[in-house]
């Protein structure tokens, strides 16, 4: 037959027992909301990466497009009117040095 004493020492464990099962519960539900906050954090993170990464990339673009090599089989045979009228010759002024006379005196007179 149970006595006073077992039955309180029970009711005291059982008291003891609905408490830790309540501290337990608690710690679940704030962990549950601490994982809701880091899911929404990533989310927001993930969303903030790919911005970056797109804004990146966008700004890469032009740096690329006016890294490209150019063409030099084209550039060959197909010169712009700017190039050809540089390769053109022209008669060339004689140069004059420091004592006023012209190279090529200078160098007649040299040899």
């Amino acid at each position: 037959m149970a006595t006073i004493s077992s039955v309180s020492a029970l009711q005291a464990s059982v008291a003891q027992a609905e408490r830790l099962v309540q501290q337990d519960q608690t710690r679940v539900n704030q962990d549950a909301s601490r994982l809701e906050q880091s899911r929404t954090q990533l989310t927001n993170d993930k969303q903030s990466l790919s911005d970056t990464q797109r804004e990146s990339n966008q700004a890469a673009q032009p740096a690329l497009q006016a890294a490209r090599p150019v063409n030099l089989n084209s550039a060959i045979e197909q010169p712009s009117p700017a190039e050809q009228a540089a390769a053109t010759p022209t008669l060339l002024k004689p140069q004059v040095n420091t004592q006023g006379e012209t190279i090529g005196k200078l160098i007649n007179v040299v040899a």
